[in-house]
């Protein structure tokens, strides 16, 4: 390899050790200014409130994250890696630590089955506008 070619490679390898240690450090290394659709669905109305009551505090304004917890508007949480029902179940049995390092997040059992599928179409549809659609995920 010439000179050029080592230097892409390290630029490369330096890149990606700075993505993987933004997401072990827990930053939320996608924040950013999250879009929210023009228009909700009626449904996602009611799971935007529901949704600031309750996930607001830890997962920012319209899913966008904060040093309490990662952005629910990323593509990790795209429905062909984490579909609907790990929402659920995240609310209901909590989840361990496992793509941020911002602890575990606890259960939340003051939220009601209905307002529970509202706060997942609202995720859902702020995802969509802000261009995360399902991707097949890669083992």
């Amino acid at each position: 390899m010439n000179r050029w070619s080592w230097r892409a490679v390290l630029a490369l390898l330096l890149g990606g050790l700075a993505v993987g240690w933004n997401l072990w450090t827990g930053e939320p290394q996608e924040v950013r200014q999250v879009t929210e659709p023009a228009t909700l669905s009626p449904a996602a109305a009611v799971g935007k409130a529901a949704y600031n009551a309750n996930c607001a505090s830890c997962h920012g304004s319209a899913g966008a994250g904060t040093n309490q917890g990662p952005p629910l508007v990323h593509i990790i949480y795209n429905p062909g890696h984490h579909a609907d029902g790990a929402f659920f179940v995240a609310a209901r049995s909590g989840v361990r630590q496992h793509h941020w390092r911002f602890g575990n997040m606890p259960p939340q059992p003051q939220v009601g089955e209905a307002d529970l599928r509202a706060i997942v179409r609202y995720v859902r549809e702020v995802q969509q506008a802000n261009g995360i659609t399902t991707e097949r995920h890669g083992s």
